[in-house]
């Protein structure tokens, strides 16, 4: 049977270079010299490891300027850091980090480049206005493989006043390099190697049976779902195998450039809300509400539109992740669960989620962006459900 989609017309956009390979930060200094003067370096990692990105661009003639971030970015953060970089006349922004980091460096790249605050620009809180001019040159440069943030044309921010994550959005927004190194992947801990990968993996699962799939995102969600599969527990047991780490980074990567060209589903409609809620890492919070999604849209499909081509791409799933090809559905859903058992995801409860914030919750994600590329529109009923199982 030939393979369907929905009406085969799309675009895909990603960053300007993509730079891949254990030890390719050394190059960093070569890749940046004739792209700015002045760097504003937003990071989230450890001193001793920010020196060494510091001394690269020193030594290529750049002036340095750190802005260091703890935590999640919120819309304060992203102001303070866009005034720092007007005062210090940054002319290049480099994001070393985990996604917190790369967003905010991708925030602060694309507002010096237009003016105005970030609330004139946020989606939902803000004025939503549209952004025009391309951002200033960014370097983006992962040191989780999970988010695949470097090669996404948004930057997810908090607002506490409002208890929500929302997000800067626009295809202006993608960092000119994306230098992807597995090298400073090396030494996570076991916890953020589970929560980050299992991030990047519900970020290959979704946009695979994403209403906005096509054929480029279908091949990148397979070979990272592969990559994925074969490495994520042998790195949460071990985490110094070079290969493994390597497999998880590209795998990232690839559901960055997925998520960013498809859509995602309700398991991120969920985090969305969730993340603004409550303190629980956002790729700790995926991994518990998969399966459940997973388990949920199948049961949905099969029962309202049992017709759908997305049963088979669920069992294409299945197939890949588990390596037999007699998988069906099912078995897909019960390797996600079996992973997120073997990595010690813990349930919502431990974030502070109560029973009593289920509706709120399950009516703020039915209008999440991410919830309306869902193979399916669950109902509130099915969407509590998933909760009431996380909890």
């Amino acid at each position: 049977m030939a393979e369907t989609y929905p009406p085969l017309a799309f675009e895909f956009s990603t960053a300007g270079r993509i730079i891949f390979g254990a030890g390719k930060l050394r190059e960093l200094g070569k890749i940046a010299q004739d792209l700015g003067k002045c760097a504003l370096v937003v990071t989230g990692i450890p001193d001793d490891k920010t020196s060494g990105v510091v001394d690269q661009l020193e030594s290529r003639g750049l002036g340095c300027t750190l802005y260091k971030i703890m935590g999640e970015p919120t819309v304060d953060v992203v102001n303070q850091c866009v005034a720092l970089a007007g005062e210090e006349e940054c002319d290049l922004f480099c994001g070393l980090g985990g996604g917190s980091a790369i967003d905010t460096a991708k925030a602060t790249a694309i507002l010096l480049a237009n003016g105005g605050g970030i609330e004139d620009y946020l989606e939902v809180i803000g004025k939503g206005k549209t952004l025009t001019n391309p951002s200033m040159p960014c370097i983006a440069i992962p040191t989780t493989a999970g988010t695949g943030a470097e090669v996404t044309r948004n930057a997810v921010i908090g607002s506490p006043e409002h208890r929500v994550k929302v997000s800067l959005r626009s295809p202006l927004m993608l960092p000119c390099i994306a230098l992807v190194d597995s090298e400073l992947t090396y030494g996570l801990p076991a916890e953020l190697t589970a929560s980050t990968g299992l991030d990047a993996l519900t970020q290959l699962i979704e946009p695979y049976v994403s209403v906005r799939r096509n054929p480029i995102t279908d091949s990148l969600c397979e070979t990272g779902m592969r990559y994925s599969a074969r490495s994520l527990r042998t790195v949460y047991r071990d985490g110094d195998v070079p290969t493994a780490r390597e497999d998880l980074s590209l795998a990232s990567l690839l559901s960055g450039l997925a998520l960013a060209n498809a859509s995602l589903g309700v398991v991120h409609g969920f985090a969305s809300v969730l993340g603004g809620m409550y303190s629980g890492p956002h790729g700790a919070i995926c991994a518990r509400l998969l399966p459940l999604v997973m388990a949920m849209n199948i049961k949905a499909i099969m029962k309202r539109s049992p017709g759908s081509e997305f049963l088979s791409q669920y069992e294409k799933i299945a197939k890949v992740i588990t390596g037999r090809e007699d998988a069906m559905a099912d078995d897909g859903v019960a390797w996600v669960e079996n992973l997120c058992s073997d990595l010690q995801i813990p349930p919502l409860s431990r974030y502070g989620v109560k029973w009593d914030d289920l509706p709120g919750i399950v009516e703020k994600s039915s209008r999440a962006s991410s919830t309306k590329g869902n193979p399916i529109q669950l109902t509130e009923e099915e969407m509590h459900l998933i909760l009431e199982k996380a909890i």
